[in-house]
């Protein structure tokens, strides 16, 4: 017993010291009666080793950061060097004029390597970074998964008889925005953006041409209806288990389910997003020591999106049901409501592919169209991004799926265009449809794109003031959308002028003067549309859309792809004959060949 009793208190006089040479912070002893027996211990600061000078110099003899700079003149450049304490290292940033913050990084203390060196884009847009974690998807963007998409793709959709044929051409187009995407993920921006706009260029002039010339010859036939659409059903379970076992939801899917969450709970999403601010903090700090979490008005400690509420009301009213079943934390978490969501327009669009399919071009369409949405990378980067970018062409789809319909047709319009705004552009287009312009069918359009609004804006009632909500919807969304800063478009470069950079944004005027006159055309031309024509000239107006948008990005693709792939994959031989005039309007269009 002496032994032991020793032994403790050998112990009891040594532990300090132990602690005080391993720098191991401890808190405070007591014993059985809460009485303070051994003082807490703190271990002494380490100073830094490197100065602020040394730290700042390392960082500009970086091989990346001195490449850059070398385009900024050296005596209006400003350099700050803080060193961090909690990580052991010097956080950097450097300044120029008017361009801002062009540099920053970090530099470890011990060692003197430049650990973290971001420049340009990379400096305001972690996305931009290209390192693991940098944006959305996980798995999907691993490049055998990747290429396995590209390869099914073009295998089952392709004219393997005739390699040189037209639809094997628009098949590489589409897959060709991957080339883009691999720049993008390296985190060269200004490789990657000019790369993008190529394809899409091409696929507008394609689908001006359906209208003009109709499709190319038909393909023959490589596989058997059921083999596609077998291959639809694999790829559709593949595609859930993907987005399921390793995928991530980024701000877009954040936003709808905070939406959802505010409206549910008597609240438009509009203004009243989680923010930070000087609200009290009530999380832990991330990787750069922010705490993002913060107690907001409502009591709740939630993690900051202030910048969720710039789409349409329907873009959070489709994560209703999503929240109804999962609800949320009120935490940036795994966020089951916005994979739910995400997985259900994703189903939802292989369904609409497939009734628009069999209505206008039998079983081989009906399987075909599903396939090409399964198979196609892009559409299931959006499904492993859990964003909202698969609502907009969902709608469209069905829309166009019942576009005999004027009342549907101008209803699932609406709701397109109140969850991506893009599609308002098709307004006068899909007005125009059918053929003959009864002012009867006029009316019932308007009426049913009237309503589905009504329905949409809905949640602007739940305010104390209906009017400042819908100021305050017009301020958050087309107010702040139109004035945004991107890098991700060559339009959006003006900000890098002063490093070598071209400033295009004189051009974006003029394609948008273009692009906002030929939907107008549209409704007058041609005179009396088909089906092919119509899904050519709405996949034409969505590109160009794009084409003009400041802040583009690959999570967009899908928009358009439903109507490229059904002008692709239901091409017609001869050219668009005008249909006779004593033609019913609302007869059902003879199948694409």
């Amino acid at each position: 017993m002496r032994r032991v009793v020793l032994a403790l208190l050998a112990l009891a006089i040594l532990a300090p010291a132990a602690q005080a040479a391993t720098g191991t912070a401890t808190g405070p002893v007591y014993d059985s009666k809460g009485r303070v027996i051994q003082a807490p211990f703190a271990p002494a600061v380490t100073p830094a080793r490197l100065t602020e000078k040394r730290a700042t110099a390392i960082f500009l003899g970086d091989d990346k950061v001195a490449d850059w700079l070398d385009r900024y003149p050296k005596r209006d450049r400003v350099t700050d060097a803080t060193f961090q304490k909690d990580t052991r290292d010097w956080k950097v940033g450097i300044w120029w004029g008017a361009a801002g913050e062009v540099a920053t990084g970090r530099v470890d203390d011990k060692t003197g390597d430049v650990t973290e060196a971001w420049t340009g884009p990379q400096v305001a847009w972690k996305m931009a970074r290209g390192y693991s974690g940098a944006f959305g998807g996980r798995q999907i963007n691993s490049l055998p998964i990747w290429l396995g998409f590209c390869v099914l793709f073009l295998l089952g959709l392709g004219d393997l008889w005739r390699p040189l044929s037209v639809r094997n051409l628009d098949l590489v187009v589409l897959l060709s925005f991957s080339v883009s995407l691999w720049f993008f993920n390296r985190g060269d921006i200004f490789t990657a953006v000019p790369l993008a706009y190529p394809p899409m260029a091409y696929l507008l002039a394609r689908m001006a041409w359906t209208v003009w010339r109709g499709g190319p010859r038909a393909s023959r036939a490589v596989w058997p209806v059921w083999a596609i659409a077998a291959g639809a059903v694999f790829l559709t379970g593949f595609r859930l288990g993907l987005n399921l076992r390793d995928s991530n939801v980024i701000d877009v899917g954040y936003s709808g389910v905070i939406g959802a969450e505010r409206i549910v709970h008597g609240e438009s999403p509009y203004g009243h997003m989680p923010r930070e601010g000087k609200l009290k903090p009530c999380g832990r700090k991330d990787a750069e020591g922010e705490i993002r979490e913060r107690i907001q008005t409502n009591g709740r400690c939630e993690s900051a999106n202030e910048r969720g509420d710039t789409y349409g009301p329907v873009a959070y009213e489709s994560y209703i049901p999503g929240y109804a079943l999962f609800g949320w934390s009120g935490r940036w978490d795994d966020l089951p409501a916005a994979h739910a969501t995400a997985i259900a327009f994703d189903v939802l669009a292989l369904l609409g592919l497939f009734l628009l399919g069999r209505r206008f071009g039998g079983a081989r369409l009906a399987a075909s169209l599903p396939f090409a949405w399964a198979a196609y990378p892009f559409t299931q980067y959006v499904s492993s991004s859990n964003t909202n970018d698969a609502i907009m062409p969902v709608f469209l789809v069905f829309g166009f799926w019942l576009v005999t319909s004027a009342f549907a047709r101008g209803a699932f319009l609406a709701l397109a265009g109140w969850a991506k705004f893009g599609a308002l552009l098709l307004v006068p287009l899909w007005a125009s449809y059918p053929e003959a312009r009864r002012f009867s069918g006029k009316a019932v359009f308007a009426g049913g794109f009237a309503l589905a609004t009504l329905a949409a804006f809905s949640v602007l009632l739940l305010e104390p003031s209906p009017a400042h909500a819908a100021r305050l919807f017009w301020d958050r969304t087309f107010g702040w959308q139109v004035g945004r800063d991107s890098p991700f478009s060559i339009w959006g470069w003006g900000q890098y002028h002063a490093a070598g950079i071209p400033d295009l944004g004189f051009l974006q005027q003029v394609g948008i003067g273009l692009l906002v006159a030929g939907a107008i055309a549209c409704y007058f031309f041609p005179r009396r549309k088909t089906p092919l024509q119509l899904a050519a000239l709405t996949g034409a107006l969505l590109i160009g859309f794009e084409l003009t948008l400041t802040h583009w990005f690959y999570l967009y693709i899908p928009w358009f792809f439903p109507f490229v792939a059904f002008v692709v994959l239901a091409a017609r031989r001869r050219r668009v004959e005008t249909a006779p005039a004593h033609d019913d309007p609302d007869r059902e269009p003879v199948p694409a060949g």
